[in-house]
């Protein structure tokens, strides 16, 4: 009888296990991402002689991603951005943001030599850009969809919350504008970002660094 009764209490412990485990594994998932830091738009995105500085503050980027297995999964992300003008040019600013809907990859484990606590993702997906000129050339709002594409350096700060380097290209697809007057203050090209920020694991870690 008492055997029957270890064995009963641990099959319970084992099933009790098991179903625990898979339950933090399927709630880790889920990570929240915020980054803060600078943009440089191209240049061939400007008429004539608008022209933005080369490096641009601010960029802000948040995100929600979802990973479906350990390497593969996806995020919706929000992206701001702020350009204005460079020096001798004409007096413009320009907000710039979009939404993008992207593939995530953790490549960590394809690279063996990383230190422990660090990782490398990359990201790419399709998304929509939507550009607003401030003070005189507000009428010359535009949209447009685009496709971006970028690399993540994490390094882990505790078991739920990691530090990351972002870089990301993002290529628009937009008409030329049409008169050229259109363009005035404001945009229809690529842009380059670079941010740093904080990744944290919403329940759990078992996709953790």
């Amino acid at each position: 009888m008492l055997s029957r009764f270890k064995i009963i209490c641990l099959f319970g412990f084992i099933v009790f296990g098991l179903t625990t485990t898979k339950a933090q594994i399927e709630t880790s998932r889920w990570k929240a991402l915020i980054a803060l830091g600078v943009n440089s738009p191209s240049q061939d995105g400007f008429v004539k002689p608008f022209e933005a500085n080369g490096l641009n503050f601010p960029t802000i980027n948040l995100g929600v991603q979802h990973m479906f297995n350990k390497q593969m999964g996806a995020k919706l992300d929000f992206g701001y951005n702020r350009f204005e003008q460079a020096e001798n040019t004409p007096e413009f600013k320009v907000n710039y943001t979009r939404i993008n809907a992207q593939f995530v990859y953790d490549a960590s484990p394809d690279f063996t030599f990383l230190p422990y606590g660090t990782g490398i993702v990359f990201h790419a997906g399709p998304g929509y850009s939507m550009i607003k000129p401030l003070n005189d050339y507000g009428d010359n709002k535009i949209s447009y969809l685009n496709v971006m594409a970028g690399t993540e350096f994490h390094y882990a700060l505790s078991r739920t919350v990691s530090a990351y380097f972002d870089a990301s290209y993002i290529l628009g697809f937009s008409d030329e504008f049409e008169p050229v007057s259109t363009g005035y203050g404001s945009f229809n090209g690529n842009l380059l970002t670079f941010t740093v920020g904080v990744a944290v694991s919403l329940s759990g870690c078992a996709t953790c660094y």
